[in-house]
């Protein structure tokens, strides 16, 4: 006999899961709810993460809170390692990196030999902006609302090898895809070598049309290299349909997995042709220049090899809710933000069409009341946010309805330091 499902019996599922959580207990509570659609669903997934209603993350863009399950599981195995720190027991990571790998490239349309798990987006993006060989007098064209690691990076590089930068300064509301596509083309010369781009902004939250844009790229020989940092986790990926050279990306922010875990992805091909950036040793993978898969870029020394094992967790509980889910329940939330701050009267910083944007949210505040802003809806709204952009509010699958409408009421209420 089928038992109903109904909120109380779902909280029940959530309580017993919270009390002794493992990641198979998780991905049973969520398979079992699998047929509940909208808030009663939503509640009992904001239950497998242990912050509390006085401080909620609003802040998907910088850090995630992890899975309670992938968070204890990380605990599991450092005690594994810590328990017996020999080379016979700890041969095992090596199986689970590889596991880790194969999920992850499986989930994001991706072959594990493209796959290079490193520290985090910034050392993926430095291993593009150091391996790339240049000549002086080589161009790079960039997005001027890069990440600082994809942006003042190449001019730290072009110093040193007399290379130059050029960036690309897009309307703040673009008419189309092929408007943004053509001004980033109007910047490429015969001299360009890349094009370096962040999908989506952290500080504006605009999304660019990446598979067009790696289109444009391929046809005229550029590499075409893509931070996904606000991506991976938020919208469901196929890499080998976007088509870019390479990609980066870390599972702190919206993957919500382990922290100090990001990937690089290699297109098949082009790993021959990218310097390593740290040359370490892992005990399996041997540094070789003529590695022709993406591995040699995994060679970093030491690492926090209970961190990597976790990944492979997280990518499972993704899969169970559906990356698909995923991207439609963040793109609902910042939907309910962008209508509700309009209609207050906000200045959107983010184009309101979910197309053009991802799950950043950001109003424009005068630069000297954006920390008081900030402070206040944390301190007296529980909301924790960021001032970049002006007021930035990244929603995401743990938050509720009731987090968004919160944080509604704490920007309304200072109306006159958003100067609404």
């Amino acid at each position: 006999m089928q038992i109903p499902v109904t909120r109380r019996s779902l909280m029940q599922m959530a309580g017993a899961a919270a009390a002794a959580v493992t990641v198979q207990s998780l991905l049973s509570t969520i398979a079992r709810a699998d047929s509940i659609s909208g808030d009663m669903y939503w509640d009992l997934v904001r239950h497998q993460f242990i912050f509390p209603e006085s401080a909620v993350p609003m802040n998907s863009a910088n850090l995630c809170p992890s899975f309670q399950a992938v968070a204890d599981r990380v605990a599991e195995l450092t005690r594994v390692i810590d328990y017996d720190v020999s080379l016979n027991n700890r041969a095992q990571f090596n199986d689970r990196l590889r596991n880790s790998r194969s999920k992850v490239a499986q989930q994001i349309g991706a072959d594990p030999d493209e796959i290079a798990l490193v520290r985090n987006t910034s050392e993926a993006n430095s291993i593009i902006t150091n391996g790339i060989d240049f000549k002086a007098g080589d161009e790079v064209v960039i997005w001027d609302q890069n990440h600082v690691t994809n942006n003042e990076a190449w001019d730290i590089r072009a110093k040193r090898f007399d290379l130059k930068v050029v960036r690309v300064m897009l309307p703040r509301r673009p008419e189309s895809d092929e408007q943004i596509v053509e001004l980033f083309a109007k910047s490429c010369t015969d001299r360009t070598k890349v094009l370096s781009f962040t999908e989506c902004s952290n500080v504006s939250g605009m999304k660019l049309p990446a598979k067009k844009l790696a289109d444009m790229a391929r046809d005229r020989g550029i590499h075409c290299h893509v931070d996904g940092a606000q991506s991976w986790g938020a919208a469901a990926l196929n890499l080998h349909d976007i088509g870019c050279d390479t990609f980066s990306t870390s599972a702190h922010k919206w993957f919500m997995g382990p922290k100090e875990v990001g990937l690089l992805f290699v297109k098949k091909g082009r790993a021959p042709n990218i310097w390593p950036n740290t040359i370490g040793y892992t005990g399996e993978i041997k540094v070789e220049l003529d590695l022709q898969t993406a591995q040699k870029f995994e060679t970093l020394g030491q690492r926090d090899d209970a961190a990597i094992a976790a990944l492979a967790d997280t990518a499972d509980i993704h899969s169970q809710i559906g990356p698909e889910r995923v991207e439609a329940r963040i793109t609902e939330l910042a939907t309910q933000l962008k209508h509700g701050l309009k209609d207050m009267g906000a200045s959107l910083v983010t184009p309101e069409e979910p197309a053009m944007s991802g799950g950043v949210v950001v109003i424009e505040v005068p630069k000297q009341n954006q920390k008081t802003v900030v402070d206040t809806l944390y301190s007296k709204y529980g909301i924790a946010a960021s001032s970049s952009g002006g007021l930035r509010l990244c929603p995401h699958v743990y938050n509720t309805q009731a987090h968004v409408k919160r944080a509604l009421e704490g920007v309304g209420s200072m109306r006159d330091l958003i100067r609404i």
